[in-house]
Protein backbone atom coordinates (compact mmCIF):
# COMPACT_ATOMS: atom_id res chain seq x y z
CA UNK A 1 0.00 0.00 0.00
CA UNK A 2 1.78 3.30 -1.18
CA UNK A 3 1.95 6.23 1.22
CA UNK A 4 -0.87 8.29 -0.42
CA UNK A 5 -3.18 5.40 0.28
CA UNK A 6 -2.15 4.69 3.78
CA UNK A 7 -2.55 8.59 4.62
CA UNK A 8 -6.51 9.04 2.66
CA UNK A 9 -7.12 5.30 5.51
CA UNK A 10 -6.27 7.05 8.40
CA UNK A 11 -7.54 10.37 7.94
CA UNK A 12 -10.73 8.79 7.35
CA UNK A 13 -10.35 6.70 10.61
CA UNK A 14 -9.41 10.14 12.51
CA UNK A 15 -12.46 11.77 11.31
CA UNK A 16 -14.56 9.18 11.23
CA UNK A 17 -15.50 9.13 8.20
CA UNK A 18 -18.01 5.85 7.77
CA UNK A 19 -18.65 4.02 4.78
CA UNK A 20 -22.28 4.87 3.24
CA UNK A 21 -23.94 2.23 2.05
CA UNK A 22 -27.55 3.38 1.34
CA UNK A 23 -28.91 3.26 -1.68
CA UNK A 24 -29.67 6.35 -3.89
CA UNK A 25 -33.22 5.48 -3.67
CA UNK A 26 -33.30 5.70 0.26
CA UNK A 27 -31.15 8.58 0.34
CA UNK A 28 -33.67 10.99 -2.27
CA UNK A 29 -36.41 9.51 0.03
CA UNK A 30 -34.78 10.89 2.72
CA UNK A 31 -34.41 14.28 1.12
CA UNK A 32 -38.05 14.32 -0.08
CA UNK A 33 -39.35 13.29 3.96
CA UNK A 34 -37.47 16.39 5.14
CA UNK A 35 -39.16 18.81 2.60
CA UNK A 36 -42.52 17.54 3.40
CA UNK A 37 -41.72 17.02 7.05
CA UNK A 38 -40.97 20.59 7.58
CA UNK A 39 -43.41 22.15 5.19
CA UNK A 40 -46.08 20.26 7.30
CA UNK A 41 -44.49 21.42 10.50
CA UNK A 42 -44.40 25.19 9.04
CA UNK A 43 -48.35 24.84 8.20
CA UNK A 44 -49.33 23.67 11.07
CA UNK A 45 -48.07 26.20 12.96
CA UNK A 46 -49.20 28.40 10.97
CA UNK A 47 -52.94 27.33 11.03
CA UNK A 48 -52.54 27.14 15.08
CA UNK A 49 -50.83 30.58 15.36
CA UNK A 50 -51.77 32.67 12.65
CA UNK A 51 -48.87 36.06 12.06
CA UNK A 52 -49.30 37.03 15.65
CA UNK A 53 -46.59 37.76 17.52
CA UNK A 54 -45.44 33.83 18.81
CA UNK A 55 -42.98 32.15 17.18
CA UNK A 56 -44.02 29.65 14.86
CA UNK A 57 -40.87 27.55 14.64
CA UNK A 58 -38.18 26.62 16.80
CA UNK A 59 -34.88 26.19 14.62
CA UNK A 60 -34.22 23.08 16.32
CA UNK A 61 -36.71 20.93 14.49
CA UNK A 62 -34.38 21.20 11.28
CA UNK A 63 -32.28 19.04 13.61
CA UNK A 64 -35.22 16.53 13.96
CA UNK A 65 -35.92 15.79 10.70
CA UNK A 66 -32.42 15.03 9.60
CA UNK A 67 -32.57 12.14 12.47
CA UNK A 68 -36.84 11.12 11.42
CA UNK A 69 -36.00 11.24 7.67
CA UNK A 70 -32.74 10.02 7.59
CA UNK A 71 -32.20 8.07 10.76
CA UNK A 72 -36.17 6.63 10.67
CA UNK A 73 -34.90 3.67 13.23
CA UNK A 74 -32.21 5.28 15.01
CA UNK A 75 -32.33 5.12 18.94
CA UNK A 76 -32.19 8.87 19.14
CA UNK A 77 -35.28 9.15 16.65
CA UNK A 78 -37.47 7.69 18.65
CA UNK A 79 -40.53 9.32 19.90
CA UNK A 80 -39.79 9.26 23.51
CA UNK A 81 -36.25 10.57 22.43
CA UNK A 82 -38.30 13.64 20.46
CA UNK A 83 -40.28 14.07 22.77
CA UNK A 84 -38.87 13.97 25.57
CA UNK A 85 -35.89 15.95 24.45
CA UNK A 86 -37.43 18.74 23.38
CA UNK A 87 -39.69 19.35 26.17
CA UNK A 88 -37.40 18.68 28.98
CA UNK A 89 -34.63 20.72 27.46
CA UNK A 90 -37.19 23.63 27.12
CA UNK A 91 -37.82 23.23 30.48
CA UNK A 92 -34.42 23.52 31.90
CA UNK A 93 -33.57 26.33 29.20
CA UNK A 94 -36.53 28.74 30.75
CA UNK A 95 -35.52 27.92 34.05
CA UNK A 96 -32.20 28.59 33.29
CA UNK A 97 -33.24 32.27 31.52
CA UNK A 98 -35.28 33.06 34.80
CA UNK A 99 -32.45 32.43 37.45
CA UNK A 100 -29.74 33.21 35.23
CA UNK A 101 -30.69 36.19 33.28
CA UNK A 102 -28.45 38.18 30.62
CA UNK A 103 -25.50 36.24 32.17
CA UNK A 104 -23.02 35.21 29.49
CA UNK A 105 -22.70 31.40 30.16
CA UNK A 106 -26.31 30.61 30.85
CA UNK A 107 -27.07 29.26 27.50
CA UNK A 108 -23.82 26.91 27.91
CA UNK A 109 -25.49 26.05 31.37
CA UNK A 110 -29.00 25.39 30.02
CA UNK A 111 -27.20 23.26 26.82
CA UNK A 112 -25.23 20.89 30.36
CA UNK A 113 -28.11 20.35 32.38
CA UNK A 114 -30.21 19.74 29.38
CA UNK A 115 -27.85 16.48 27.89
CA UNK A 116 -27.49 15.39 31.53
CA UNK A 117 -31.50 15.56 31.72
CA UNK A 118 -31.92 13.53 28.94
CA UNK A 119 -29.30 11.26 29.94
CA UNK A 120 -31.20 10.34 33.54
CA UNK A 121 -35.00 10.51 32.11
CA UNK A 122 -33.23 8.62 28.91
CA UNK A 123 -34.62 10.77 26.04
CA UNK A 124 -31.53 11.64 24.29
CA UNK A 125 -32.26 13.71 21.44
CA UNK A 126 -29.47 16.08 20.31
CA UNK A 127 -31.76 18.92 18.58
CA UNK A 128 -32.83 18.88 22.58
CA UNK A 129 -29.88 21.12 22.92
CA UNK A 130 -30.46 23.63 20.60
CA UNK A 131 -34.33 24.02 22.33
CA UNK A 132 -32.77 24.75 25.32
CA UNK A 133 -30.14 27.16 23.77
CA UNK A 134 -33.14 28.92 22.06
CA UNK A 135 -34.81 29.51 25.32
CA UNK A 136 -32.01 31.55 26.33
CA UNK A 137 -30.44 33.08 22.78
CA UNK A 138 -33.82 33.40 21.54
CA UNK A 139 -34.47 37.27 22.51
CA UNK A 140 -37.52 39.14 24.05
CA UNK A 141 -40.08 37.28 22.04
CA UNK A 142 -39.08 34.25 23.00
CA UNK A 143 -38.57 35.15 27.16
CA UNK A 144 -41.89 36.71 26.79
CA UNK A 145 -43.35 33.55 26.67
CA UNK A 146 -41.60 31.87 29.71
CA UNK A 147 -43.25 28.27 30.31
CA UNK A 148 -45.49 28.84 27.20
CA UNK A 149 -42.96 28.01 25.25
CA UNK A 150 -43.08 24.45 26.00
CA UNK A 151 -46.50 24.29 24.36
CA UNK A 152 -46.30 26.60 21.69
CA UNK A 153 -44.24 26.74 19.81
CA UNK A 154 -41.98 23.48 21.09
CA UNK A 155 -44.85 20.67 21.89
CA UNK A 156 -46.80 21.83 18.75
CA UNK A 157 -44.26 21.77 16.29
CA UNK A 158 -42.78 18.67 17.93
CA UNK A 159 -46.30 16.56 17.75
CA UNK A 160 -46.29 17.98 14.57
CA UNK A 161 -43.01 16.37 12.91
CA UNK A 162 -43.57 13.03 14.61
CA UNK A 163 -46.87 12.93 12.51
CA UNK A 164 -45.26 13.84 9.56
CA UNK A 165 -42.09 11.59 10.20
CA UNK A 166 -45.45 8.44 10.92
CA UNK A 167 -47.20 9.29 7.42
CA UNK A 168 -44.29 9.47 5.65
CA UNK A 169 -42.24 6.62 6.39
CA UNK A 170 -45.48 4.27 6.33
CA UNK A 171 -45.67 3.58 3.05
CA UNK A 172 -41.89 2.05 3.49
CA UNK A 173 -42.02 -1.01 4.72
CA UNK A 174 -38.71 -1.12 5.90
CA UNK A 175 -39.01 3.03 7.02
CA UNK A 176 -41.96 2.69 9.36
CA UNK A 177 -42.09 5.06 12.02
CA UNK A 178 -41.97 4.27 15.00
CA UNK A 179 -38.86 1.61 14.55
CA UNK A 180 -41.96 -0.52 16.31
CA UNK A 181 -43.84 -0.76 13.03
CA UNK A 182 -40.81 -1.55 10.70
CA UNK A 183 -41.87 -5.26 8.81
CA UNK A 184 -38.31 -6.12 7.63
CA UNK A 185 -38.10 -9.24 5.09
CA UNK A 186 -36.30 -12.09 7.02
CA UNK A 187 -34.59 -15.29 6.38
CA UNK A 188 -35.43 -18.77 7.90
CA UNK A 189 -33.02 -18.70 10.92
CA UNK A 190 -30.59 -20.83 11.96
CA UNK A 191 -31.21 -23.47 14.76
CA UNK A 192 -29.37 -22.37 17.97
CA UNK A 193 -28.16 -26.11 18.38
CA UNK A 194 -25.93 -25.26 14.86
CA UNK A 195 -24.34 -22.50 16.18
CA UNK A 196 -20.94 -23.16 18.51
CA UNK A 197 -22.04 -19.96 20.58
CA UNK A 198 -25.12 -18.33 20.80
CA UNK A 199 -25.34 -14.89 21.72
CA UNK A 200 -28.47 -13.85 23.87
CA UNK A 201 -30.16 -10.22 24.52
CA UNK A 202 -28.65 -10.54 28.02
CA UNK A 203 -25.72 -10.74 26.57
CA UNK A 204 -25.77 -7.43 24.35
CA UNK A 205 -26.95 -5.48 27.35
CA UNK A 206 -23.97 -6.22 29.41
CA UNK A 207 -21.54 -5.51 26.82
CA UNK A 208 -23.64 -1.85 25.91
CA UNK A 209 -22.76 -1.38 29.65
CA UNK A 210 -19.16 -2.33 29.55
CA UNK A 211 -18.76 0.01 26.21
CA UNK A 212 -20.28 2.92 28.59
CA UNK A 213 -20.88 5.00 25.63
CA UNK A 214 -24.28 5.92 24.51
CA UNK A 215 -24.52 3.82 21.04
CA UNK A 216 -27.60 5.47 18.58
CA UNK A 217 -29.30 1.81 18.12
CA UNK A 218 -32.20 0.20 19.78
CA UNK A 219 -30.96 -2.94 21.31
CA UNK A 220 -34.26 -5.00 19.29
CA UNK A 221 -32.17 -3.27 16.14
CA UNK A 222 -28.66 -4.59 17.13
CA UNK A 223 -29.88 -7.77 17.85
CA UNK A 224 -31.68 -7.78 14.24
CA UNK A 225 -28.71 -6.67 12.44
CA UNK A 226 -26.12 -9.16 14.14
CA UNK A 227 -28.79 -12.29 13.52
CA UNK A 228 -29.19 -11.14 9.51
CA UNK A 229 -25.51 -10.92 9.73
CA UNK A 230 -25.06 -14.23 11.25
CA UNK A 231 -27.21 -15.66 8.90
CA UNK A 232 -25.69 -14.31 5.61
CA UNK A 233 -22.36 -15.63 6.92
CA UNK A 234 -23.63 -19.19 7.61
CA UNK A 235 -24.63 -19.67 4.02
CA UNK A 236 -21.28 -20.16 2.85
CA UNK A 237 -18.50 -21.33 5.97
CA UNK A 238 -15.57 -21.70 3.24
CA UNK A 239 -12.24 -21.95 2.67
CA UNK A 240 -10.55 -20.95 -0.23
CA UNK A 241 -9.92 -24.32 -2.37
CA UNK A 242 -6.93 -22.19 -3.81
CA UNK A 243 -4.57 -19.34 -3.07
CA UNK A 244 -3.93 -17.09 -6.08
CA UNK A 245 -1.86 -14.21 -6.57
CA UNK A 246 -3.58 -10.66 -6.92
CA UNK A 247 -6.85 -11.52 -5.13
CA UNK A 248 -8.21 -10.67 -1.94
CA UNK A 249 -9.42 -12.70 1.71
CA UNK A 250 -10.90 -12.21 4.76
CA UNK A 251 -10.53 -13.57 7.86
CA UNK A 252 -14.30 -13.77 8.47
CA UNK A 253 -13.85 -12.68 12.23
CA UNK A 254 -15.62 -9.22 13.53
CA UNK A 255 -14.36 -5.91 15.44
CA UNK A 256 -10.30 -6.08 15.84
CA UNK A 257 -9.92 -9.46 15.00
CA UNK A 258 -10.94 -8.58 11.22
CA UNK A 259 -8.72 -8.14 8.65
CA UNK A 260 -8.42 -8.60 4.79
CA UNK A 261 -5.06 -9.21 3.03
CA UNK A 262 -4.13 -9.33 -0.48
CA UNK A 263 -1.90 -11.84 -1.58
CA UNK A 264 1.19 -10.37 -3.55
CA UNK A 265 3.20 -12.81 -5.03
CA UNK A 266 3.00 -16.58 -5.44
CA UNK A 267 4.32 -19.75 -6.56
CA UNK A 268 2.26 -21.53 -9.53
CA UNK A 269 2.52 -24.79 -8.23
CA UNK A 270 0.50 -27.24 -6.32
CA UNK A 271 2.55 -27.81 -3.40
CA UNK A 272 0.47 -26.18 -0.50
CA UNK A 273 3.94 -25.77 1.46
CA UNK A 274 4.72 -22.95 -0.88
CA UNK A 275 5.39 -19.55 0.03
CA UNK A 276 3.09 -16.91 -0.27
CA UNK A 277 3.70 -12.96 0.04
CA UNK A 278 0.47 -10.85 1.20
CA UNK A 279 -0.11 -7.10 2.59
CA UNK A 280 -3.07 -6.80 5.29
CA UNK A 281 -5.33 -3.67 2.93
CA UNK A 282 -7.68 -3.14 5.85
CA UNK A 283 -8.21 -4.14 9.84
CA UNK A 284 -5.41 -5.86 12.25
CA UNK A 285 -2.33 -5.38 11.27
CA UNK A 286 -3.25 -3.10 8.21
CA UNK A 287 -0.69 -1.87 5.87
CA UNK A 288 2.15 -4.79 6.93
CA UNK A 289 3.37 -7.46 4.65
CA UNK A 290 4.46 -10.38 5.11
CA UNK A 291 5.68 -14.18 4.06
CA UNK A 292 4.06 -17.56 5.19
CA UNK A 293 3.25 -21.32 4.02
CA UNK A 294 0.47 -20.99 0.88
CA UNK A 295 -1.45 -23.73 3.62
CA UNK A 296 -1.29 -21.67 6.65
CA UNK A 297 -2.64 -18.62 4.54
CA UNK A 298 -5.84 -20.70 3.42
CA UNK A 299 -6.26 -22.15 6.90
CA UNK A 300 -6.52 -18.16 7.71
CA UNK A 301 -8.71 -17.17 4.77
CA UNK A 302 -11.99 -17.65 5.48
CA UNK A 303 -13.34 -16.40 1.95
CA UNK A 304 -12.77 -14.66 -1.27
CA UNK A 305 -13.43 -11.01 -1.45
CA UNK A 306 -13.72 -8.03 -3.79
CA UNK A 307 -13.40 -4.48 -2.95
CA UNK A 308 -17.29 -2.96 -4.54
CA UNK A 309 -18.58 0.76 -3.83
CA UNK A 310 -16.14 1.42 -0.90
CA UNK A 311 -16.71 -1.50 1.03
CA UNK A 312 -15.69 -5.47 1.09
CA UNK A 313 -17.95 -7.74 -0.41
CA UNK A 314 -17.44 -12.01 -0.64
CA UNK A 315 -17.04 -13.66 -3.69
CA UNK A 316 -20.31 -16.01 -4.50
CA UNK A 317 -20.08 -19.20 -5.33
CA UNK A 318 -16.44 -19.48 -3.60
CA UNK A 319 -15.49 -23.52 -2.99
CA UNK A 320 -15.53 -24.98 0.18
CA UNK A 321 -13.06 -27.97 0.40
Amino acid sequence: MNKHSRFFQESRALLGLERNTTSHTEKLISGMGAVLGMAAVYLIAYWVCGEGPTPLLVASMAASAVLLFAVPHGALSQPWAVVGGHLFSAFVGVTCQYVFPGQPWTGALAVGLAVSTMHYLRCIHPPGGATALVAVIGGPEIHNLGYWYLVTPVLLNTASILGAAALFNSPFAWRRYPAHFARRHKGKPVKAAERQYELTQEDFAAAMEQLDSYVDITAESLTELLELAKQHAEKNITHPAEIIAGRFYSNGKLGNLWSIRQVVDSSDGEDLRDRIIYKVLAGAGAYETAICERDEFRQWARFEVVPQNGRWIKVAGTDST
